[in-house]
C-alpha cells in the first residue's frame, strides 16, 4: 500500500526522509523588506536572516493555499497525510483540510488525513516519522491515523530564543503578560500547551542559563523517554544545539536523537540563535 506524508515547511525534513522518496513539503512563503521568499529548496537562511536584521519591519508569513494542497493530493499514493504547524498559530492546518474536502467533492473518496500538529518545526518532523514508522509496520489507515493522534497528545514542544520580536509583532504572543524587557537579558523559557498555543514556563538571565532551565524541565516532564525520540532544531547556532542536546542525553536516555537546522518559517519565528527542542 503505497502512501505519502506531506509536511508544510515549517517542518523540517532531515537528509533520510528526502530522500526516501515518501515525504514532500508544502511551501509557506515570507515576506521581509518587500520581497517575497518561498520556503523551498531554494530558502538561504544567511541571506534571509541578513534581510530580517536590516529591515525595520516584522517579516510576514503567509501558509499554503488549499489548490497547493490539493496538488499534492491527486498523486499515486492511495493513502495520503499532511503534517501542518499548530492551528492556533497558522491557516495552514484549515487550507489542508478545506483542500481535502474539495478534493472528495472533485475526485471522489481518498484516504486523507490533517493532522494538527500542535507545534512547529522538529515537531512536525517528528509526526511525519511517526506515520512513516506506523505504515512501516502495516496498519491500517485508521489505526496510523489513531496512533499519531495518540502520539500528538503526548508530544512536548520546548524552545528558547534570542528574542521574541517577531512571534510578538506578528500577533502569536497573546495573553503571555510575564515577558520581560530585553535590558537585562532575561531570557524567557518557552513551550507550547496541549491545544497548541505558546506559554512561558520560566526564565533566566542569559541564554546559557535559559537553556538550563529548558533542559531541566524537559528532564522533569518527559515519561517514558526511552521510547521516544529527542528532535532538535537550531536557527544558525548548531554549537549551541550540540551542547543542548548533550545536556539532555547526559540526565535521560533517549530511543534516539537528531539535530536539524531550521527551514525558512522557523528561522522567520526562532530568529538568529534560536532553539527549539521537541520529544
Amino acid at each position: 500500500m503505497s502512501y505519502k506524508v506531506i509536511v508544510d515547511s515549517c517542518g523540517e525534513l532531515t537528509d533520510e526522509m528526502k530522500a526516501s522518496g515518501n515525504f514532500e513539503t508544502a511551501s509557506l512563503t515570507m515576506e521581509v523588506g518587500g520581497v517575497r521568499i518561498i520556503d523551498d529548496a531554494t530558502f538561504d537562511q544567511a541571506d534571509f536572516l541578513r534581510r530580517v536584521a536590516d529591515c525595520p519591519e516584522s517579516p510576514k508569513s503567509s501558509c499554503p493555499s488549499p489548490e497547493d494542497y490539493m496538488e499534492k493530493y491527486r498523486c499515486e499514493a492511495e493513502r495520503v497525510y499532511a503534517v501542518t504547524l499548530t492551528a492556533e498559530l497558522s491557516g495552514s492546518y484549515n487550507s489542508a483540510v478545506l483542500a481535502k474536502n474539495l478534493y472528495i467533492e472533485e475526485y471522489g473518496e481518498k484516504n486523507i488525513h490533517v493532522f494538527n500538529s500542535c507545534s512547529a518545526s522538529v515537531g512536525e518532523t517528528l509526526i511525519a516519522l511517526k506515520v512513516q514508522a506506523c505504515e512501516e509496520a502495516g496498519m491500517t489507515f485508521e489505526q496510523v491515523v489513531e496512533t499519531v493522534e495518540r502520539y500528538i497528545e503526548g508530544q512536548h514542544t520546548y524552545f528558547v530564543l534570542e528574542n521574541l520580536d517577531t512571534l510578538r509583532k506578528n500577533g502569536r504572543l497573546t495573553g503571555i503578560k510575564s515577558l520581560v524587557a530585553g535590558a537585562l537579558n532575561i531570557k524567557p523559557v518557552m513551550a507550547a500547551t496541549p491545544e497548541g498555543t505558546i506559554c512561558q514556563i520560566g526564565q533566566a538571565r542569559g541564554i546559557k542559563k535559559a537553556l538550563s532551565k529548558m533542559v531541566d524541565h524537559i528532564v522533569e516532564e518527559t515519561q517514558g523517554a526511552e521510547e521516544k525520540i529527542l528532535a532538535i532544531s537550531n536557527c544558525n547556532c548548531r554549537e549551541r544545539a550540540l551542547e543542548v542536546q548533550k545536556l539532555l542525553l547526559g540526565k535521560m536516555k533517549v530511543k534516539a536523537s537528531f539535530i536539524v537546522d531550521m527551514a525558512g518559517i522557523s528561522s522567520m519565528y526562532g530568529n538568529d540563535g534560536g532553539i527549539i527542542v521537541v520529544v
